[in-house]
């Protein structure tokens, strides 16, 4: 015989298991996502570094009030992966200064814009960061004010140079060095070295070399350009318009051991208990290059230093060394033969090949190059023949000059190579005529491919003078 129960019947065999205590299903609330409890701490830690009054992000994002507008943007920006900016490819390396966001934090600000970027309870929120005063990142123990620079609306500035009296009266160990463009729209780098004085040294006298240029801007003799040092040389006195032309060699020649590009600040060797030795009477020996935007503008830079009070365990090396002398690496890189054909799409440049003259901290890569440049790798070979990639960046983006820091130990007689490529295409927006041959050059719309990387040593192999 078969038993039957009717649709009502069921209903009243469960309402009476209901009411007799039969666990249920509990039905999930979908949690609420909110600003002060969810999205601050994201903001705090990847973006706010930029996005706040006086640094190179659009609009700030320290408060529920100013990051409401922005819900839509920051999740299309976090979903396409161009905030925060961050090339380096995570299969290869490890990088102490990463910001790319984790899955789950792209999950939170996109939940946060979708449900309408609740505010919450300030009760929630984290206590606010309390940024270093007037644009600093690092609140910095002694400032040095570059003079004020006028840039024209229109032209083309060349790479000039100014030495002027470093402000350390005795020997002196800097732990971190910050730039501080006063306007970063026309500020294409602004770049620094410590030497000591010499006698051919003119302080306040910007200092460059004339580049003869077709219409467009570009170099007519690809042998001339940023490393030339022997030419006509034009020399303009701070405060002044009038410029001086003679034949000759450069007297004042900056480097890059310390620099400003968008999207890299600063340099702190604080978390690695290292510094930078400066000797008494040193100079600042600067290399700026400005790009006018189509509005005349005055630009007054300033640079921060951190002073150790008791010499650091290690010492920062620029790779040319230091005053270019005991250089730790040597290099061989033709970029100067740089050749791209119109409308060439992915086109190898010439590769750098570096060998370690001693034993390395290797401590970042800031890979330079331009508007056509895609992508740059850098392939170590150990001693023992072992291979491995320490850093790929596979879009390289000229908008954003990023320094990637890492802490890698390399043996003496290791090799790096490094490859730039380059796309001259139409598909490159940011190409400015993809039917012109595109040469070696220091202006943007020329190229480079430049591997910079910085090393640490121990305090104890510096010089008798450095070690006081």
């Amino acid at each position: 015989m078969s038993t039957r129960i009717s649709v009502s019947g069921l209903a009243i065999v469960l309402l009476l298991l209901t009411a007799s205590g039969w666990p249920q299903a509990k039905e999930e609330s979908p949690q609420v996502v909110t600003f002060y409890k969810n999205v601050l701490p994201i903001l705090q830690n990847n973006c706010q570094s930029c996005h706040r009054p006086g640094q190179i992000g659009p609009m700030s994002l320290l408060s529920y009030k100013e990051a409401r507008p922005w819900a839509k943007a920051i999740k299309a920006a976090v979903l396409l992966k161009k905030m925060p900016p961050w090339f380096a490819d995570p299969q290869y390396g490890h990088f102490n200064n990463d910001r790319s966001l984790k899955p789950a934090e792209i999950e939170t600000l996109v939940a946060w814009a979708d449900k309408g970027a609740a505010e919450g309870d300030s009760k929630d929120g984290a206590a606010p960061i309390q940024w270093p005063a007037d644009g600093w990142q690092i609140q910095p123990d002694v400032i040095v004010d570059a003079p004020a620079y006028r840039v024209p609306a229109r032209g083309v500035k060349e790479w000039e140079q100014l030495a002027v009296p470093a402000p350390f009266k005795e020997d002196t160990w800097i732990t971190s060095v910050e730039i501080l463009p006063g306007q970063p729209s026309v500020v294409h780098h602004y770049c620094f070295n410590f030497e000591k004085h010499k006698p051919t040294t003119a302080y306040n006298v910007y200092e460059w070399m004339e580049v003869p240029r077709d219409e467009d801007g570009v170099s007519k003799n690809r042998s001339r350009g940023v490393d030339t040092k022997e030419g006509i040389v034009l020399r303009r006195e701070v405060g002044s318009t009038e410029e001086r032309r003679y034949p000759g060699r450069q007297t004042i020649r900056g480097g890059n051991e310390f620099c400003y590009l968008p999207g890299l600040p600063y340099e702190d060797y604080r978390p690695v208990n290292a510094g930078v030795f400066v000797p008494a009477g040193s100079d600042i020996v600067l290399s700026m290059h400005y790009t006018p935007n189509g509005v005349e503008m005055t630009d007054r830079t300033r640079i921060g230093f951190t002073v150790a009070k008791t010499p650091p365990a290690k010492r920062f090396v620029p790779q040319d060394g230091e005053e270019g002398e005991n250089a730790p690496i040597v290099k061989q890189h033709a970029i100067r033969d740089l050749a791209i054909p119109p409308y060439e799409n992915n086109y190898l440049g010439p590769a750098a090949e570096i060998t370690f003259l001693k034993d390395l901290d290797l401590v970042w890569f800031r890979p330079h190059a331009h508007m056509r440049a895609t992508s740059v790798q850098y392939k170590l070979t150990y001693p023992d023949g072992r291979e491995e990639i320490v850093l790929n960046v596979p879009h390289y983006d000229f908008n954003w000059q990023l320094t990637y820091r890492t802490s890698l130990k390399i043996p003496k007689g290791s090799r790096m190579h490094v490859e730039f490529r380059y796309d001259n295409s139409a598909n490159n927006k940011y190409n400015p005529d993809p039917s012109k041959w595109v040469y070696y050059g220091d202006q943007s719309w020329e190229e480079m491919g430049s591997p910079n990387m910085g090393f640490l040593v121990s305090r104890d192999a510096a010089t008798d003078s450095s070690r006081r």
